[in-house]
Order: structure tokens, then sequence, then C-alpha cells
């Protein structure tokens, strides 16, 4: 186990619209306002989009099972805000629902909001969540560094 140990920092409300990326959207403007690591709930609705349900086969490295839903479709999820080389990474799980049919998983890539998602963004300051490769699983996994954390 690693961690970090923050306090509550910036809390935004986030109204995301019709026809908007919903990934893109909270990406940008987690880098426009420099939030470093925070959670995000989200709720409303989806047209389209695509999620990692879970791997092929119980492995590692993982091979990601992929699936796509289009048609307005409803969600609510939570996040996480971490850090790469290259700029901010969203870790997004989500139930998405349309009549009976409901699929969970990590929303990835290009997302397209139906009316609208509503995102409250809570930041945690005083600790920064890096994303590092790591070998036995060939992701990218979260290492928490704050003002109190283990040794690696």
């Amino acid at each position: 186990m690693r961690y970090a140990e923050g306090r509550p920092g910036r809390i935004f409300y986030l109204r995301i619209d019709h026809g908007e990326d919903l990934v893109a959207g909270l990406l940008s403007f987690v880098k426009a306002h420099n939030i470093r690591s925070a959670v995000i709930q989200l709720l409303g609705a989806l047209l389209e989009g695509s999620m990692v349900t879970g791997p092929e086969h119980p492995v590692l490295p993982p091979d990601p099972h992929w699936d796509t839903f289009s048609g307005g479709w409803e969600i609510l999820g939570i996040a996480t805000v971490s850090w790469t080389g290259e700029g901010p990474h969203l870790h997004l799980h989500s139930t998405v629902g349309r009549g009976t049919n409901v699929l969970t998983g990590c929303i990835r890539g290009k997302t397209e909001v139906y009316i609208v998602v509503e995102a409250v963004i809570q930041e945690i300051r005083g600790c920064t969540v890096e994303r590092v490769f790591d070998q036995a699983t060939g992701l990218d996994l979260p290492n928490p560094r704050g003002e109190h954390h283990p040794p690696l």
C-alpha cells in the first residue's frame, strides 16, 4: 500500500453540455486550473462512448476488453485525477445504463455528452499523484506523494 495525506482544497461544480466531450472537457479544466490531485463525481447522460469492462483474461499484463455504447445512456461515475509527464490523467470508472442494459468499467477516449453531465471536482491539497509505469502490470499506476507518505 502507498498513501499520501492531504486536505480539502477547492471545490468546483461543472456543467458539461450536450455534444461536448466529457473526458476532454474534464482534462482541459483540470489542466487550466492546475488541479494536481482530486476526486470527481459525475452524473448525467452520454450519447456515446467506449469503456474497458475488464480484462479479456485475468492475467498480467491485462488485455483490455472493450465495450461501446450509443443512443443516450445514463451515467453515474467517479474519477481520480493524477499526472504524467505529459499532463493530467483521468481514471474514470462509471456505470452507464439504458433500459435494462448496463455496463460498468473504465471510460476512455471520446465520450459525447447527451443533454448534460454534472461534475463535482474535490481537490486534494498537499498531495500529488503521479502515474508511474509498473513493469508487472504494464500499466501506469498511481504513485501518491504528499506531506506524509511512506518511503518507496
